[in-house]
């Protein structure tokens, strides 16, 4: 059996290199020491922005997942707490934007929706929209709301943003019912296709995780990432087919603005429920490549940040 790694206490007095004209090297003398030693020496620091951070954080993780569970669930008690409404404000908001759109874009101006009632059309594009923005929105200030949790103790940081997450699918999942609700109310039929919304709504739960990680890391430096958030996401609901249809874009720009994965995402989610149709799988590949590489740099860099957190947060 291998002994344990040894704690060697070093005077400086007694080492050649201290004396009054060379400064003390604690580097070497560290190396001189594990030379010397039969015991293997340890050294401390913050994990490297590498795959085997990963995994590594990804098994911890999973030895955490109920700290995951029971903070979303703290998430949606805080939230509708004291509400008397309670958790309808989940379809609420969703139904309330939804009346705004219509009465906007049916009495003001026109929007082409190939033939599908705007209020659904709307709000199939509102629901992972929301999904989205809610979740980045809560996550990236999560960490700089909740110091003690991180000078106190010891747990996986990255519970914090996953735990708002987790808290606006369940959201997502109750304003799904009034999507059904609408669907049945204005006779859309439901078929097959229906099933891909669920590798959809999983790719966009990867990216708002990829976004949230990494943007929440920053702000525990630098504040400005949660003051600048909402406005970013205001303009970025405007930059995919929430309240217009793809169809509104130039057909040369189209390409580029797909490698959006929101834009795509919401597009076949939008064509998968409400369209009767099957999205487009090559875009949905684009969008899974994208989240592919950008959730495990994401996870990355919020692990390699996660050390020096409680310092400077």
């Amino acid at each position: 059996m291998s002994s344990p790694p040894e704690v060697v206490k070093i005077d400086q007095a007694s080492t050649p290199s201290a004396d009054a004209t060379q400064p003390y090297n604690s580097a070497e003398t560290i190396g001189r020491a594990a030379r010397s030693s039969d015991r293997p020496i340890k050294i401390i620091h913050p994990p490297a922005f590498s795959l085997r951070t990963i995994s590594t954080g990804l098994r911890t993780l999973l030895q955490y997942s109920d700290l995951l569970y029971t903070l979303s669930i703290f998430r949606l008690n805080v939230r509708y707490k004291q509400s008397a409404l309670g958790w309808a404000w989940a379809a609420i908001q969703p139904l309330a934007l939804m009346g705004i759109y219509t009465i906007v874009f049916t009495r003001v101006t026109r929007v082409a929706t190939g033939g599908i009632p705007y209020p659904i059309f709307v709000f199939s594009g509102l629901l992972p929209w929301l999904f989205f923005s809610g979740s980045i929105s809560n996550a990236v200030n999560g960490l700089v709301l909740y110091p003690n949790l991180l000078t106190k103790m010891y747990f996986p940081r990255e519970i914090i943003p996953l735990s708002y997450l987790v808290a606006s699918f369940t959201d997502f999942c109750i304003a799904s019912t009034i999507l059904g609700a609408l669907m049945f109310h204005y006779r859309m039929p439901v078929t097959w296709h229906v099933l891909v919304a669920i590798p959809i709504v999983l790719i966009l739960a990867g990216f708002s995780a990829a976004i949230s990680l990494f943007f929440s890391a920053i702000q525990v430096r630098f504040r400005d990432v949660g003051l600048a958030m909402p406005f970013v996401l205001q303009i970025w609901m405007f930059t995919v087919p929430v309240v217009y249809s793809l169809n509104a874009v130039p057909e040369r720009w189209r390409s580029l603005y797909l490698l959006d994965p929101i834009a795509g995402l919401i597009e076949g989610f939008r064509r998968a429920v409400i369209g009767g149709a099957p999205p487009d799988f090559k875009v949905l590949g684009i969008c899974a490549a994208v989240v592919a590489v950008t959730l495990p740099i994401g996870y990355a860099f919020f692990k390699s940040s996660e050390a020096t957190m409680a310092d400077v947060i």
